[in-house]
């Protein structure tokens, strides 16, 4: 072997080494997203709770969340989640008529071949209704255009070319101030995407309930095709997730049992893939 050849495989290897490196950060830099913000709320509660991300659910009766004890379940499971839905996000000072949405293209590639949606001017009024037909049963989204026209005709458009469809939900937390159930990622691994982003949709007084629905992000202006439901305490949630939507009660029961069921821990006790399966099969709009 030729010294120029050897020196090549060598810069070949580190290259490999460094783009393996680089992915990992991305899908840590992605998990942690929704999570780093409850850190300091962790800190400011520590002397009586842990705050987590979490929902659940199986075919079996189970307690309702309310009537679950402070110390009911392992640290994989959620002490308590909140049984009020929270009032939906609104903005205190309502967008133009229309706003500028664009998509840029992102230097990794799509994880499932996608297009986005045509930039230009979008209108920021009205709502819309997706189906997601999943393993635990149908669950039913309304998307606000008054709240962040851009995520929803980016997830309208998702759902038009079934790029949700057969992926599932990657990521449960079920921690008090962080109970959000992930998904949107078909790689199931927590850094796939559609290889494009688009701008934060966010305002000062947003806040996160049972019942919200956001975009997951990697940081400021990274949103993409991730997407989490809020299914019951948010109080840890920063205003950097662009909210555009809610999910209805009988949905969220679902989604309840699943956090009940717990977690297989990743990212802490409270963080990981959730026990019972959430497979999207389908996601539709409504005509």
């Amino acid at each position: 072997m030729s010294k120029k050849t050897h020196q090549q495989q060598l810069a070949a290897r580190k290259a490999r080494r460094q783009a393996e490196r680089e992915a990992e950060r991305r899908r840590q830099r992605r998990n942690l997203a929704i999570t780093i913000t409850s850190v300091v709320a962790v800190i400011v509660v520590i002397v009586g709770v842990f705050i987590v991300v979490g929902t659940g659910g199986d075919d079996s009766p189970a307690a309702s969340p309310s009537e679950l004890p402070a110390s009911a379940g392992p640290d994989n499971k959620p002490k308590s989640i909140p049984t009020a839905v929270a009032a939906a996000p609104k903005r205190a000072t309502p967008l133009p008529a229309e706003v500028t949405c664009t998509y840029k293209k992102g230097t990794e590639a799509a994880s499932k071949k996608v297009n986005p949606p045509a930039d230009g001017k979008t209108k920021a009024s009205g709502t819309s209704n997706v189906s997601l037909n999943t393993s635990i049963g149908d669950l039913q989204l309304t998307l606000d255009s008054s709240l962040a026209p851009c995520a929803v005709k980016n997830f309208l458009s998702l759902v038009g070319q079934k790029y949700y469809d057969n992926t599932k939900c990657h990521r449960l937390t079920v921690g008090e101030g962080l109970q959000v159930l992930q998904c949107g990622d078909p790689t199931g691994s927590g850094s796939g995407g559609p290889g494009y982003s688009f701008a934060d949709e966010v305002f000062p007084t947003l806040k996160y309930g049972r019942g919200t629905l956001a975009m997951a992000n990697s940081g400021p202006n990274t949103n993409g095709s991730q997407f989490f439901i809020v299914y019951g305490d948010g109080s840890g949630l920063s205003p950097d997730y662009t909210a555009f939507g809610t999910i209805d009660e009988p949905s969220l029961k679902l989604i309840d049992k699943v956090a009940e069921a717990g977690v297989t821990p990743q990212n802490g006790p409270t963080d990981g893939a959730p026990i019972t399966p959430v497979n999207i099969k389908t996601a539709t709009a409504a005509a």
